[in-house]
This record gives C-alpha cells, sequence and structure tokens, in this order.
C-alpha cells in the first residue's frame, strides 16, 4: 500500500480472508477481501472493473455461510491491483458482525469503541 494512505489510517485494519462482492445498478464483480476496518476495505481489483475514485458501489463480504457484512462503499484509491473504499453507510446487523470481527482479530474491545467513537466525529 502506498505510504500515502498509511500516513492517513486512523482506524484498524485486519486482514481477512473472504469473498466480496461489489455492485452498481447493472453489474456484479467478484473479488477477494484483503483488509478490513471500520471505516472501509481492501479488495483485490476484479477482471472487467472499471470505476473511478468516488464511484459509488454496494458492497457484500461473506463471512461464513449464514454472515455477511453488507455496505455501501465509494472508491477511495484505486492502486495497479487493490482498490481502497470507503464505507459511506452500514447497517445495524452488518456493523454488529464488523464490530464483532475486529474484537475477535485485535482483541481489544476498547479499542474498537474508541474507533466507533471517532466515527461519530466523521
Amino acid at each position: 500500500m502506498s505510504d500515502f494512505s498509511n500516513e492517513k489510517r486512523r482506524f484498524s485494519r485486519i486482514v481477512f480472508n473472504s469473498s466480496a462482492t461489489i455492485s452498481d445498478d447493472n453489474n456484479r464483480w467478484q473479488s477477494d477481501l484483503i483488509d478490513i476496518s471500520l471505516k472501509g476495505a481492501l479488495l483485490a481489483l476484479p477482471d472487467g472493473w472499471q470505476g473511478d475514485i468516488g464511484d459509488e458501489y454496494g458492497l457484500e463480504l461473506q463471512l461464513n455461510d449464514e454472515i455477511a457484512i453488507q455496505m455501501n462503499v465509494s472508491v477511495a484509491h484505486i492502486e495497479a491491483r487493490h482498490i481502497g473504499f470507503r464505507c459511506e453507510h452500514i447497517d445495524f446487523d452488518s456493523i454488529t458482525h464488523l464490530r464483532r470481527l475486529m474484537e475477535l482479530n485485535l482483541g481489544d474491545a476498547e479499542l474498537i469503541n474508541r474507533e466507533l467513537s471517532m466515527l461519530g466525529h466523521i
């Protein structure tokens, strides 16, 4: 990842192996999740995808056979093989699943609470 995006990072990210579906009104692309935070996700660039910074999409991350995280996202940055998405909206069930995933992987519930608090100020 670029130095610029690392300098701006304020939210903890976890590496998590999951399939992902990016969609707009007319298309769906399959991809792989590289990492995720409370504020967004980094995905592998799928074949045939031609978006631009600022474009909005639906994103679904399949955690297991029963649990998926769904969010509305916008493109924050595009690199040679990766797309960085910023979460614009996430429903209650999805943020609950994401919070639990973050807690389990980081092992620090207080850190997650601070990051959730920061989301309220952004």
